[in-house]
């Protein structure tokens, strides 16, 4: 459970909790089967505070056919032109992306996203390592263990809840050394701004990166989709870039993971996923988030760190020989 300024973190789930397919102003949920631009096109100007989407990556999912990298990037450029039209002047988009590898040489997409997003006017306000620890082990490279979340402001006029994710002092003793204020406590009672680097390891959001775990093997969130969305990591942008009530868009929602967040955190959502399969899943998903019956991994939970007594932590005895 997330502690910050010695209280725990309670989210409060949107109410009333009404699904539309289409957009409604009395939805509070609006989850689209189809095609990502065509559900863009529905919806009204200036009316999204938070756009949080992990695009497809081009690199062959069952889900999507591989293209030419030029083709990939003109495809999400008109994406992201529709998003331009529906956020608002004060919104935000959190844009989570990885590498393209092309002959096993790796691109990293933010790279190229950055430049789309500039070309609309879009400013970059942090560029955030999001790393896992576990994932496929390459044997030709060093394995990859990390992606990225670009954090897109539309003005310079834009909502950040900084005491919504503030964590406690490393050194809350620290005082003014010298001026009017010397001898004052020289920090914040609330505690300290997190950094663009964020880790949730042994203390939450206190260090180093967003050490958030993917959504594989045993995570309690896993599902059918092969490049899950893990909740936590939504949360943390829907805490710190909306408030309550506000509109939260994903255009690739898949399994639903942001739209879960949204509601989880009382703000209103908006998606659309073009697999059937995934879909369905969505809405299973969040009918169990509604009946207190979605498993999920609390936001904040430390790591879990192996020790000496755990089987698969020892070295095995035909390694020692």
């Amino acid at each position: 459970m997330l502690v910050l300024k010695n209280k725990k973190y309670k989210s409060k789930l949107i109410s009333p909790w009404v699904i539309k397919k289409r957009f409604s102003k009395k939805g509070t949920i609006i989850f689209y089967h189809g095609d990502a631009i065509e559900f863009l096109k529905s919806l009204p100007d200036n009316s999204v505070s938070l756009v949080v989407t992990s695009p497809p990556y081009n690199i062959g999912k069952e889900y999507e056919k591989k293209t030419t990298l030029d083709e990939y990037l003109k495809f999400h450029t008109k994406v992201i032109a529709k998003i331009y039209d529906v956020l608002k002047n004060n919104g935000s988009v959190c844009w989570q992306v990885g590498n393209y590898i092309d002959d096993g040489e790796i691109i990293p997409l933010d790279v190229k996203f950055y430049e789309i997003f500039k070309s609309f006017g879009f400013k970059l306000r942090n560029r955030i390592i999001w790393h896992y620890r576990h994932g496929l082990h390459a044997s030709k490279k060093f394995s990859g263990r990390y992606e990225t979340l670009l954090w897109f402001t539309k003005s310079d006029e834009y909502i950040f809840n900084l005491d919504s994710i503030r964590v406690p002092s490393k050194y809350p003793g620290k005082r003014h050394y010298k001026g009017a204020l010397k001898g004052i406590p020289s920090g914040n009672p609330n505690g300290k701004n997190p950094s663009d680097v964020w880790e949730t390891i042994y203390n939450d959001w206190d260090s180093a990166f967003w050490d958030i775990p993917n959504v594989k093997a045993n995570h309690p969130e896993k599902t059918i989709q092969p490049c899950q969305f893990p909740i936590e990591l939504v949360e943390r942008c829907v805490l710190a870039l909306t408030k309550s009530k506000q509109w939260i868009l994903d255009p690739f929602a898949g399994v639903g993971s942001t739209l879960i967040a949204a509601a989880k955190n009382n703000r209103k959502s908006l998606g659309s996923e073009k697999e059937k399969k995934y879909y369905n899943l969505a809405i299973s998903r969040l009918s169990q988030l509604k009946n207190g019956e979605l498993k999920i991994r609390p936001i904040g939970k430390p790591i879990h760190q192996p020790n000496e007594n755990e089987k698969v932590a020892r070295v095995p005895e035909e390694w020692k020989k």
